[in-house]
């Protein structure tokens, strides 16, 4: 008889590109000014993969490696990896694979998963489940996003928000009573129409008119987004706390997708948590999309403690949203 398995991160990793677009550049761009930005979303700077030859595989490349080193594992040991990400290499071709080439994860299986904003929390929940199972003993969940490659640079409403960047977990089992506890998650498919990327599939493929229609863009209904992520997160944070017989005073850490700093300030009154105890770097990345929550991992990993009860949440076109609810173990070290 096996004994059950849970899964805890023990790792993680995380990489941002060196170029920093600041809000004094984008006023050069569009006609926005910084003190407007920083009062909208609390976004100061962003980075962004300048280099054409690289690409969303590269960053979440240079976060497995990092991941690596930081744990002292080998590419070898590594069972699957998952990656989540809305800006992929290629339309056919998953980026996980290419990842897996370029780091060496000669032994693992590894798939995309899209569901934007949410994805990393999508991707980490399967992972876990894989680990879960007791058939996989390292699995490697990433969130990355290239997402300057569908900005519109001339749309003030988007260009001042996303940011490019790619973080890492490390998933192992244990005996110990830590690790993933449970997530909730949601779609609404009616919410498809407010946030998206047109062309570029199967609806709407890529033809001369598209992309003069700037169909390969971004768009966004702001306010529309704005209100259904707070509600969505807030419902599915209260949710996952008392399906579990929690109350948010058990929480020491929530750990929110980095979309806008009003949202996540909105999320954490509504949930009743004091400021310190909800994790920001949206002033310095901007919304990474899939890699918000693992390169708030990445940032402020030493002030998580064995045992700390911890509430990951997000909200992502489709719509999709959820929250997961995990026990932090300890990292690895080499």
């Amino acid at each position: 008889m096996r004994l059950k398995s849970n899964a805890v991160i023990t790792g993680v990793g995380g990489f941002v590109p060196d170029n920093i677009l600041s809000n004094s550049d984008l006023e050069k761009m569009v006609d926005t000014n910084s003190d407007w930005i920083v009062s909208r979303t609390g976004i100061k700077e962003r980075r962004i993969l300048t280099d054409p030859t690289l690409a969303t595989s590269d960053m979440a490349v240079a976060a497995v490696k990092n991941l690596l080193e930081n744990t002292g594992v080998s590419a070898e040991e590594i069972d699957c990896l998952i990656i989540a990400t809305s800006t992929p290499d290629h339309l056919l071709l998953s980026t996980a694979s290419i990842v897996c080439d370029k780091v060496g994860l000669s032994n693992a299986w590894a798939t995309d998963v899209n569901a934007a904003c949410s994805g990393f929390l999508y991707a980490y929940t399967l992972g876990a489940s894989l680990v879960e199972s007791n058939r996989y003993k390292k699995v490697i969940v990433i969130g990355a996003d290239q997402n300057s490659a569908i900005i519109n640079y001339k749309d003030r409403n988007t260009c001042i928000l996303f940011g490019d960047g790619a973080g890492a977990v490390l998933l192992e089992p244990t005996t110990e009573d830590i690790g993933l506890i449970d997530s909730v998650f949601k779609t609404d498919g009616h919410g498809r129409e407010y946030l998206l990327v047109p062309g570029g599939g199967s609806k709407i493929p890529a033809t001369v008119d598209s992309v003069e229609a700037n169909q390969h863009y971004i768009r966004q209904e702001g306010r529309i987004v704005f209100k259904a992520a707070i509600k969505g997160m807030t419902e599915t944070c209260t949710e996952v706390l008392k399906r579990n017989d929690m109350t948010i005073d058990d929480v020491n850490w929530l750990i929110p997708h980095q979309a806008n700093y009003r949202i996540i300030h909105a999320v954490g009154e509504n949930l009743g948590l004091p400021e310190d105890r909800v994790k920001v770097n949206i002033d310095r990345y901007g919304n990474t999309t899939a890699a918000t929550i693992p390169l708030c991992l990445w940032d402020f990993q030493n002030d998580f403690k064995h045992n700390d009860n911890i509430i990951f949440t997000a909200f992502g076109a489709g719509f999709s949203w959820g929250a997961t609810l995990l026990k932090w173990g300890t990292l690895r070290k080499a």
